[in-house]
């Protein structure tokens, strides 16, 4: 099998109210939702294009509406040792969902919180060409971008290259020379901090509009971003975050 360290693999919506998540971006994305059996319980698994590429959970209580991303490690318990040695708090530890894969969830010294995973087949591969309806990245908003950027390649051997923002620096992080996701600084008072993750899209505008007729709320309008495409960010009908690109060229 073969297993990419330091890849973002999966993504997890959050929420208090799974039916109506579902109907917003299956209307919104066309994802279909297919429940499959996860030990004893039936799991809402995201499908685009024949694909699976996420899921649906119930939030714990008290708990946010939120994207969670998952990022492949070689062994989750030392990964999670590791994060919690370096800053991080332990929100679910190592813990096995069979037949799946093994898991847990942390919140970086910032206050994202992430999950790392290491599942039972292996991870998705690398391609150039990004179909609408998938992930295309996912970054991490925080306060203090250069201790989360630290955090990161200390306890994941990510590098990372510099470019430039509306908000300063842009920490794009790297594995093998291919970048993975990235670091910026959020703006103050703003969202508490947190991964972001983008869904590949043919046209920004259409979709921004769609999504705010289908009861979403706009953070950042649809901006050109130079060498990538016109982006968007919103608030979906839960109150989870989540981004929007039309890439200047595929993948």
């Amino acid at each position: 099998m073969t297993y990419v360290h330091g890849k973002f693999v999966w993504f997890e919506h959050f929420s208090d109210d799974v039916p109506k998540a579902r109907a917003f971006y299956e209307a919104l994305f066309g994802w279909k939702t297919d429940p499959v059996a996860m030990g004893t319980q039936m799991y809402p698994l995201i499908e685009n294009a024949g694909a699976g590429i996420g899921g649906f959970r119930a939030a714990p209580p008290d708990t946010r509406s939120q994207w969670m991303s998952y990022l492949s490690v070689p062994e989750v318990d030392a990964a999670t040792k590791a994060a919690q040695e370096a800053g991080a708090k332990v929100i679910l530890p190592p813990t096995d969902f069979a037949p799946v894969g093994r898991g847990a969830t942390v919140a970086d010294p910032t206050g994202a919180i992430f999950s790392v995973w290491r599942g039972a087949d292996a991870d998705p591969a690398d391609s150039e060409t990004i179909p609408p309806g998938a992930w295309y990245w996912t970054e991490c908003w925080t306060p203090d971008r250069d201790m989360a950027l630290l955090f990161y390649e200390k306890v994941f051997g990510f590098t990372h290259e510099t470019t430039t923002s509306t908000q300063g620096p842009y920490y794009v992080l790297m594995t093998d020379g291919i970048a993975r996701g990235g670091i910026m600084q959020a703006t103050q008072p703003g969202p508490p901090a947190g991964w972001t993750p983008y869904v590949a899209v043919e046209d920004c505008d259409a979709t921004a509009k769609r999504a705010t007729e289908l009861g979403a709320r706009i953070g950042l309008p649809p901006t050109d971003i130079p060498d990538v495409g016109r982006i968007a960010v919103f608030m979906d009908t839960s109150g989870a975050m989540i981004g929007i690109v039309e890439a200047t060229r595929a993948g």
